[in-house]
């Protein structure tokens, strides 16, 4: 009987102590999921504050007058935000600020990209739409904000924000830059001269040339020769404009370190002023100063003085009359490349703040917004003024360089001379008929 009696407390001590055990393990496998249960209500608080506080931002932005309105963009997901907000509710300013474009020409360039860009519909997910793609990859050009910022707000994944940027700057370089960037024709090249002598009181110029460099990070390899004068890193890229300030030919892509020369010499531009083909053939060259004179661009001293190709003189105080006219006039009418460049980083500031993207990306992404500046100068969008306080703010300025005199052609020289006094017979002759008035 006593040993009976001692199995029974045995048993019972021991399935207590295993129904402690149960109710012990129990009651901690409870407070743990009660704790990550309140992790992940903490973190979707804090996404969904994060969300709420980037769209109060992106709505105080907008200059709209309905305050109410302003507020209710403050409570919409961002799913839906580019359908409920953007396409319903955005006023021209809203369209303007944050695409730098009116929405009839987003319309435009969406029905000029859809050949290339529609995507169809899957059986896993649907397709984003032709229209946010181009809008996505539009807010990152015009703003130059991380990744993420462009994925929370338009409800889609970083690395679909990446190859949104990737895809539409490839479809613009490829699609539009035949309409809207392109050598222009014979007929193109004599109203741009005629234009060149009206409005900036230069005969035989059909463009101006100019260099841009768009600053980077570090590239991960060879990254000393994209350091430029100025002790910055950035690649170069080379435009010309017409005398309407758009571009006809753009050459990017090049390391800071590289010399404006050397990649004036290694484009097709080069190729083009060396063989004649700006000078039209048919009818010939016009006479200037008693003999006959092709078409001709104006550049900076960076690059070498040809007979296509006119620089200025270094300023001392050795230059006659003529030498400081043709100075004078050859500044009046290169300002309208400098204007160009400004309008271009002020419109698209990923080429004003230091651009994050990979260096495959970036010479695509340069010369989809010269296009875009083409398109938007085209259509007649409104430049906003205000965009210009980025570009006078700006921390990195623009470095500057100078073509050795052993690299000036003596054609170019020639050709210089005649432009002399020709500007010093206009100066003459303006002071006499002042003097005659």
């Amino acid at each position: 009987m006593d040993s009976e009696e001692k199995l029974r407390s045995l048993m019972f001590t021991v399935t207590y102590l295993l129904m402690k055990r149960r109710r012990d393990l129990t009651a901690a496998e409870a407070r743990r999921r009660a704790e990550a249960q309140q992790r992940v209500r903490q973190r979707h608080y804090f996404l969904q504050r994060q969300k709420r506080m980037l769209m109060m931002l992106i709505a105080q932005s907008t200059r709209s007058v309905n305050v109410a309105r302003t507020r209710a963009w403050t409570n919409i997901e961002s799913t839906d935000w580019w359908e409920r907000v953007v396409m319903t509710e955005f006023q021209p300013s809203d369209w303007l600020e944050h695409f730098r474009m009116s929405r009839e020409t987003f319309f435009i360039l969406c029905g000029k990209l859809k050949q290339r860009l529609t995507r169809q519909d899957t059986c896993l997910r649907p397709a984003l739409p032709l229209e946010k793609r181009v809008a996505v990859a539009l807010w990152r050009l015009a703003s130059n904000v991380e990744y993420r910022t462009i994925s929370s707000l338009f409800g889609v994944g970083r690395s679909t924000v990446c190859k949104c940027v990737r895809e539409v700057c490839h479809a613009i370089a490829v699609m539009l830059r035949p309409l809207y960037l392109r050598t222009p024709s014979q007929q193109e090249l004599e109203d741009a001269a005629r234009l060149f002598s009206t409005r900036w009181g230069f005969p035989h110029c059909v463009g101006v040339l100019g260099s841009l460099h768009v600053p980077i990070i570090a590239p991960t390899g060879n990254a000393d020769s994209y350091w430029n004068s100025r002790g910055w890193l950035s690649v170069v890229t080379q435009g010309v404009v017409d005398g309407l300030g758009q571009f006809w030919d753009v050459c990017a892509g090049f390391p800071g370190g590289t010399e404006h020369a050397s990649i004036l010499q290694s484009s097709t531009l080069w190729t083009m002023g060396c063989e004649g083909s700006l000078s039209p053939t048919d009818p010939p060259p016009r006479n200037f100063m008693g003999r006959p004179l092709g078409y001709l661009m104006l550049g900076d001293a960076g690059y070498p003085l040809q007979s296509w190709l006119l620089k200025g003189y270094p300023e001392s105080e050795g230059l006659t009359p003529g030498q400081r006219a043709f100075n004078r006039r050859l500044e009046r009418a290169r300002s309208v490349v400098d204007d160009a460049f400004i309008r271009l980083r002020a419109r698209w500031q990923c080429l004003l703040k230091r651009n994050d993207c990979h260096m495959d990306v970036v010479p695509t992404m340069i010369l989809a917004c010269c296009i875009l500046h083409n398109v938007c100068e085209v259509h007649g969008d409104i430049f906003v003024e205000e965009w210009l306080d980025a570009v006078r703010k700006e921390d990195n300025p623009q470095p500057a360089d100078e073509a050795p005199a052993s690299c000036d052609s003596p054609a170019g020289e020639e050709v210089r001379a005649l432009y002399c006094e020709y500007f010093l017979q206009q100066d003459n002759h303006q002071i006499q008929q002042e003097h005659l008035i």
